[in-house]
């Protein structure tokens, strides 16, 4: 679904953008540097970005989404947004806790540069925008937040989400989860109910989270569970703290 300036477009972002960010406001008073996965249509990017000037909003998204959570990022033209990276949470880099805080040197041009995936074809075209010849250093990261995603991914994949993000983010910062989720094996609504019938209608890895389950993950990848928080449209804000580690 798209606006008439042809941009991305998701109504739920847009009925949910302002009550996320009044407790964004709290909760981000003093942090820096916000990395947001799976930025999807690049509004929650877009209006979180400019409404707090003093974060830079580093997002993300899997390759496929780029291009679009790119446009919208590029029109803004923001100095706290710079260019969306392509992250999947099942990739190595993400599990080992390098993403991309440690950049690995790009090489020079061989003759398998002419062979570039339209991946990477995508990424290079980022280096070269931004004028760095080493692969993109966008760390260290102070928060981390992410909206309507751990539903869409896979229960592996959550696990994933969970375990990278302990290894990349430092004690004390804040891991940030926006969405649904089931409490005591049982739906909130039956809205949510049915949007977890659609889900793995759509997906069969899909589908409502359990939040206990969710929370013991979180605890197994060091993170302190700190917040519940009752949002619009049978949704929770969920926060967790970073442990020091063991």
């Amino acid at each position: 679904m798209s606006q008439t300036n042809d941009l991305p477009f998701s109504q739920s972002c847009e009925n949910n953008k302002q009550p996320i960010l009044t407790q964004l406001e709290r909760l981000l008073a003093d942090a820096k540097h916000v990395l947001e996965v799976a930025g999807g249509t690049g509004q929650h990017a877009a209006y979180f970005a400019e409404a707090l000037p003093q974060l830079r909003w580093q997002s993300s998204d899997i390759q496929s989404a780029l291009a679009g959570l790119n446009s919208r990022i590029e029109s803004l033209k923001l100095d706290n947004l710079p260019a969306a990276l392509a992250l999947d949470v099942d990739q190595q880099s993400w599990l080992l806790g390098t993403w991309p805080t440690a950049p690995a040197q790009r090489t020079e041009p061989t003759q398998g540069e002419k062979a570039l995936s339209a991946g990477e074809q995508f990424e290079k075209a980022i280096y070269d925008r931004l004028g760095k010849n080493a692969a993109i250093n966008a760390g260290p990261f102070d928060a981390l937040f992410s909206a309507n995603s751990l539903h869409i991914m896979s229960e592996g994949s959550v696990t994933n989400f969970f375990l990278g993000a302990g290894k990349l983010l430092a004690k004390d910062a804040l891991l940030i989860v926006y969405g649904p989720f089931n409490y005591a094996g049982k739906f909130t609504s039956q809205s949510n109910e049915e949007f977890d019938g659609w889900l793995k209608e759509r997906n069969p890895v899909s589908g409502i989270r359990s939040f206990e389950a969710v929370c013991s993950i979180a605890d197994i990848a060091n993170f302190e569970f700190e917040q519940d928080i009752e949002m619009p449209a049978n949704n929770r804000l969920l926060v967790w703290r970073k442990r020091a580690a063991e």
